[in-house]
């Protein structure tokens, strides 16, 4: 007797507090009433927020999905299995296809469930109701919100058919564990997409929808299951399923495993083509724009990464490196000389170790030797010939009228006496004081000029040091300016991302080829051919191949052993590694397993490593040889003595080829006119 009177007293007094809010509300209960005959207002339902996919070159490999709370994957309905809407409308919204947004019956029905209760067990919304609530409104619960929730959901009704609001439903409800929608929960608890779900499966994640924390079944497995019951309950009620097929879903067990179907962001690669879309206002004029695109925006980003080659690049880094408990680490980074499309990226130790990349970041690490090339280039662009001979006697002392030391004192590698040889010899040997030389000679002004023509964007001082390498180039810029060599002469920028999607397939952004010319063709050619010598018989030999593919390239090792790097290409790729500590160069590596680690031991053989697999299924080419080369001068600084012996007695050496795959000249690519004329060397 005494729960029927407390039954009685809530329901009067329900009544009276309900008559008295809905008489101060009258314009709002008239509006639910009028909005079948008013003409309605179009509701702007914004777009909801979708991951957007990173994939490599070829378009099919996941590289990584980019998203922030919301991890949602928008399906059409079509891919939305029949089981699944079926199952959630039986347990929210089983009068879906009958009302017209507001669900009549169900709300008195839930206000008796919850009168009887003693507290709120039904809400009685039906699903527009919960899309409206949460795509247009806040979460405050009261009176007045309802009234708005009702009518506007009167009104989508009216302007969206039953399907396309059940499709906008089952991609936007929560369902725990940061999954948005039905594919990223299918993704996410059962490692399939949604097209594949099943009905137990279907149960269990409709169960969520009242409370996806609640019933999550990794944290609370048996308030899961209970929550499983009440929705096989339900489902028995409206006749979706039999006694058996009940059993069968209560005996199916709930799971227990959370999958990652898609890869995070977090590797050097992916982690630089988010850095650089962030800047990039293609994407829009505001940081908050791009953010947005990117991480809400349903973008699939195609990337110039090769798989094949990234995991080569991989494996040879962390094979190639001596085991010295990550005191030191090396980068990597290849470059398409034909296109500038990165092909491998290794930004150091480890992305979860250390975030930086010194790829693409490595300011503060001295390039040594490596510079030397770009010295060469502009002597060869100014007229000089390669056979043209120059001191490189050790040591050497110069004037420093840069500041600070009022002589500059350089000495050869290892304490190479030096002597005095043409260009060939002495860049395959790496003779500082003959490069010292060369500098003054060419104008160390026309040795900036000429690594910017090439690739390199930081700063360089036109100091004496200049091409010894101790101004600070990040490895990428490297990997860059030699691809120019490679291209003979043309200077791609290097890119990262092909082509960026939007949600619904539309193009919006794709690379266009923009070569620049930055020196001759000539000019180029003299470069390669001086340069392969470092590999076939100078410092680089740990970087030859073994079928004896042409290639050339350069050592370098700074002075204090902080920094050391191989550099060098093909015609297919154009590929930097530097060696060091990732603290920068401060710790020396004069002492690594007992001996010093140079240019042309780590980093070429790491180099090798990568290049040689990374070459096993492409053809053997070979750059056309320069025109015919004059016999060259002696290069003599201003002032300075002629010493006694002023001619060379090096012959460039050539090695029979012992590979049987016929080497030929690539073909001539599309790239900018030749515009820097012949000429003569002086």
């Amino acid at each position: 007797m005494h729960r029927v009177l407390r039954f009685l007293a809530v329901i009067v007094a329900g009544g009276i507090l309900t008559a008295l809010t809905a008489a101060l509300l009258v314009p709002q209960v008239g509006a639910v009433l009028t909005a079948h005959s008013v003409e309605p207002v179009p509701i702007d339902l914004i777009p909801l927020a979708q991951r957007s996919i990173v994939v490599a070159a070829d378009g099919t490999n996941i590289l990584a999905a980019l998203h922030r709370e919301e991890n949602r994957k928008v399906v059409p309905f079509e891919q939305i299995p029949g089981v699944l809407a079926a199952t959630v409308l039986a347990v929210e919204d089983a009068n879906f296809y009958d009302h017209g947004g507001v669900d009549v019956r169900s709300m008195v029905r839930a206000m008796f469930a919850n009168v009887q209760a003693g507290d709120v067990q039904q809400g009685g919304s039906t699903i527009t109701q919960q899309l409206v609530k949460n795509a247009l409104l806040d979460s405050k619960q009261d009176f007045s919100r309802k009234i708005k929730e009702a009518v506007l959901s009167v009104r989508l009704e009216r302007q969206l058919s039953k399907r396309e609001i059940l499709e906008r439903y089952l991609n936007t409800v929560y369902l725990g564990n940061g999954a948005y929608g039905v594919q990223a929960a299918a993704e996410t608890y059962f490692g399939k997409d949604a097209k594949d779900l099943d009905r137990a499966e279907s149960a269990i994640l409709a169960g969520m929808i009242k409370n996806p924390g609640g019933y999550d079944p990794y944290r609370f497995p048996e308030a899961a299951e209970q929550r499983r019951k009440e929705v096989v309950g339900r489902l028995r009620k409206v006749g979706a399923v039999d006694r058996a097929g009940a059993q069968a879903i209560l005996a199916t067990p709930l799971p227990t495993v959370m999958h990652t179907v898609l890869p995070k962001p977090n590797d050097y690669f992916v982690n630089e083509v988010v850095q650089r879309l962030l800047v990039d206002k293609r994407l829009g004029a505001t940081p908050k724009q791009r953010y947005d695109a990117l991480f809400k925006g349903g973008l699939t980003i195609r990337t110039t990464l090769d798989p094949a080659v990234q995991e080569k690049a991989v494996v040879a880094v962390r094979d190639g490196l001596p085991n010295t408990n990550g005191k030191f680490t090396a980068a990597l980074v290849s470059v398409d000389p034909n296109t500038g499309a990165v092909r491998a990226l290794v930004g150091g130790p480890g992305f979860e170790q250390a975030k930086y990349n010194i790829a693409t970041q490595g300011i503060g690490r001295q390039v040594g030797s490596s510079m030397k090339p770009f010295v060469l280039a502009a002597a060869l662009d100014s007229g000089i010939s390669p056979k043209s001979t120059i001191n490189g006697s050790s040591p050497c002392r110069f004037d420093n009228p840069g500041g600070g030391d009022p002589i500059y004192d350089v000495e050869n590698f290892e304490g190479s006496r030096g002597g005095v040889a043409n260009l060939y010899d002495q860049t395959r040997r790496s003779v500082n004081c003959a490069y010292v030389r060369l500098g003054l000679v060419v104008g160390l002004g026309k040795v900036v000029d000429m690594a910017h023509r090439l690739g390199v964007t930081s700063a360089l001082a036109p100091n004496l040091s200049l091409p010894l390498g101790t101004s600070e180039i990040r490895p990428i810029d490297m990997a860059s300016a030699y691809a120019t060599f490679a291209a003979e002469g043309v200077y791609r920028e290097p890119y990262f991302v092909e082509e960026i999607r939007d949600g619904k397939g539309k193009v919006l952004y794709r690379h266009e080829d923009q070569p620049r010319r930055a020196i001759s063709t000539e000019v180029a050619r003299e470069v390669i051919d001086v340069m392969k010598g470092t590999i076939t018989s100078g410092t680089g030999t740990a970087a030859r191949f073994a079928n004896r593919r042409p290639a050339a390239g350069k050592t370098g090792t700074t002075s204090d052993y902080g920094d050391a790097w191989f550099v060098g290409y093909t015609r297919q790729l154009s590929t930097a590694v530097w060696m060091g500590s990732p603290l920068g160069n401060t710790i020396t590596m004069n002492n690594v397993g007992g001996r010093r680690v140079t240019g042309g031991s780590y980093p070429a053989r790491i180099w090798q490593a990568f290049m040689g697999p990374a070459h096993a299924d492409l053809p053997i080419l070979d750059w056309a040889k320069p025109a015919a080369i004059g016999r060259g001068t002696y290069l003599r600084v201003p002032g300075e003595k002629v010493p006694v012996r002023r001619r060379s007695t090096y012959v460039v050496p050539v090695r029979p080829s012992t590979d049987t795959t016929p080497t030929t000249t690539a073909p001539t690519t599309s790239q900018p006119p030749d515009t820097q004329g012949t000429r003569k060397h002086r």
